[in-house]
């Protein structure tokens, strides 16, 4: 019954939107548009057809938080919390559409076709990404798992480009075992259940990326963007087409801050305590030694898709390079003032629950 009732909000929502597509003044035919006025009174419009708007995918625990972060330092861009309806949407779309391309027979009795349905999908993930935030030349969402829709959403929003984050299996699952991140179907009692799910996903998104192809979608390793970042997060804005901003190296110093500025957390990223520090490579092998040796010694079969992706299944931990000079004095920094940080996460926690009982209230 909730689950129904969930799906009858969201298709009220839906047919809002669409009203307001089709009366809104512009051409039933116009891509869909969202009109947004900030605090000194400036529009900014954007459209779904027109805009360049940046997606981030990935598997959870795969540095997806970390890429927004670091994106939401760019006086470009905006990305803001994922707003978790994005994927919930496309799921009711998937109800309506399948992958082939046909409509349910009930709909197209009813004179709803395709294009129909993808106008209104599109003006309300449009309305959604547009308005939960600040405007900004440039707006990006973070939903990970909206990648394994990537193809649908990347012909609702034609302009946009993909960042699909890639870390380590063992490392991810290791990460959302430990944190108790909730992920639907895991069994977390059950890590060779757990990397074959990964893999599935990982396997999926890859396929979604490539069709979707290299000049939209990107693969950034998790690895080398901790390693390296300044070179990778060159190479990440020139390929979205941003200018340099050396803020995108000091993510930390905007988290939580008012302003324009500050990079708004919510507590449903489970990583939102771990980006208050600076970038370091302390997570990059925590994972060795905690898996059983039954799950190490079938790796490879278990996770076909790590040695897709570059990593050595054999190799407990791999030798993923040697980290900048400054990330290593960062990640000296963190261990040596372990309890500062360790008490900035925890402010900003706490900071976070009491903004959601304000919210409540």
């Amino acid at each position: 019954m909730p689950r129904l009732w969930i799906k009858s909000v969201f298709a009220l929502l839906v047919v809002y939107i669409l009203y307001k597509v089709n009366f809104s003044g512009q051409m039933e035919s116009s891509a869909p548009q969202a009109l947004v006025i900030d605090s000194d009174n400036h529009k900014h419009e954007y459209s779904s057809a027109e805009h360049p708007f940046i997606f981030i995918g990935g598997h959870p625990r795969s540095g997806t938080t970390l890429m927004r972060a670091l994106l939401d330092s760019h006086s470009w861009v905006r990305c803001g919390e994922e707003t978790r309806l994005v994927p919930r949407i496309l799921k009711m779309r998937d109800d309506w559409i399948t992958r082939t391309g046909l409509v349910d027979d009930r709909l197209l009795q009813a004179g709803i076709g395709k294009s129909l349905i993808d106008s209104a999908v599109a003006a309300f993930i449009l309305e959604v990404i547009a308005k939960h935030g600040k405007p900004a030349k440039v707006l990006c969402n973070k939903d990970p798992l909206v990648l394994s829709r990537g193809t649908v959403m990347t012909s609702l929003f034609p302009k946009s480009k993909w960042l699909f984050m890639m870390r380590d299996g063992r490392a991810v699952i290791h990460s959302a075992i430990t944190r108790k991140v909730n992920i639907t179907g895991y069994d977390f009692k059950d890590p060779r259940q757990c990397l074959e799910k990964w893999n599935n996903i990982v396997a999926d998104m890859g396929s979604q990326c490539n069709e979707i192809g290299p000049e939209r979608c990107m693969i950034v390793y998790y690895e080398q963007l901790v390693l390296h970042p300044e070179r990778w997060m060159t190479i990440i804005l020139d390929f979205l087409g941003l200018p340099w901003d050396k803020a995108v190296l000091h993510h930390q110093d905007f988290i939580n801050k008012k302003g324009d500025n500050g990079i708004r957390v919510s507590l449903q990223e489970p990583s939102s305590d771990q980006i208050v520090k600076p970038i370091n490579v302390e997570a990059l092998t925590q994972w060795a030694g905690h898996y059983p040796e039954d799950v190490i010694r079938d790796m490879a079969e278990i996770a076909p898709m790590l040695s897709k992706f570059g990593y050595n299944p054999k190799e407990n931990p791999p030798n993923y390079g040697v980290p900048d000079g400054h990330v290593i004095n960062n990640t000296q920094d963190v261990q040596k003032n372990h309890d500062f940080w360790e008490a900035r996460a925890k402010l900003l926690v706490k900071e976070m629950e009491k903004k959601k009982e304000e919210v409540k209230r």
